[in-house]
């Protein structure tokens, strides 16, 4: 046997043992990543407009699991509250304790007497259809409304309840972080809360999908390489005697 023949079956096992361990590692990301996805995320369907345009009725989103503890305005939670019916609801949060929110001065929505810009309203609408009194959220409470908030079933339908409309932290089970169908992608952040403190970041959602696809490009890309590369050996070593001895 040539040495350029013994040449070409190294470098197909070679080729054979990193197309292996490509197909092994894609596995590995893409179903770690899917598994990771399904322990930080939980998927619901949105049944009603009460968050349009932000979110319109049938609605895939995907929320990330969080405690309470983590909520900040501005952001779009999932949740359930026994006296609002107890089934999960999505609105947005616009004040947590020790809050005073009002609405409306110049058609905008205030808390702690600052103006909220709100541009995930529909154009050209007002903070709230009716007026919200002065209203100061217990601590560990939350102050929810709709996006829609003409026809929207939130915090101001419940003023006359204990704690003037506001649900626990505890009664939090996710956070929205984006909606995949249709593909309207990651959530905006409410930026107009951000001179009253932090704002949430977004989850770790464009990670874990980056991890599926590297994933699923090193399966793909390794199953094809294998059998190229035996292909190509196979080719190499089956030249001419000739041409073998002139290459080695």
């Amino acid at each position: 046997m040539s040495q350029t023949r013994r040449t070409d079956e190294g470098q197909g096992r070679l080729g054979s043992m990193l197309s292996n361990l490509a197909v092994a590692l894609g596995c590995v990301l893409f179903l770690g990543g899917f598994a990771w996805g399904a322990v930080v995320y939980q998927p619901y369907t949105v049944p009603t407009a009460s968050m349009s345009p932000t979110i319109a009725a049938g609605d895939r989103i995907l929320a990330e699991r969080i405690d309470g503890s983590e909520v900040q305005r501005g952001d779009v939670v999932v949740f359930k509250q026994a006296s609002w019916g107890n089934v999960p609801m999505v609105k947005r949060v616009v004040a947590v304790g020790g809050d005073t929110v009002a609405c409306c001065t110049d058609g905008k929505l205030t808390v702690n007497g600052k103006q909220i810009d709100e541009p995930y309203l529909a154009k050209g609408s007002e903070a709230q259809a009716s007026k919200i009194p002065t209203v100061t959220v217990p601590e560990g409470r939350l102050f929810l409304l709709g996006d829609e908030r003409s026809g929207s079933l939130d915090s101001t339908a419940h003023l006359t309840e204990a704690g003037n409309g506001s649900v626990p932290r505890g009664s939090v089970d996710a956070r929205v972080d984006a909606v995949v169908w249709p593909m309207n992608g990651v959530l905006d952040r409410a930026t107009g809360f951000e001179a009253l403190g932090g704002i949430s970041q977004p989850g770790p959602l464009r990670l874990v999908l980056a991890v599926i696809v590297a994933g699923a490009v090193l399966v793909l890309g390794g199953a094809a390489y294998g059998p190229l590369a035996k292909r190509a050996a196979r080719r190499r070593s089956g030249r001419p005697a000739k041409e073998q001895i002139l290459v080695g």
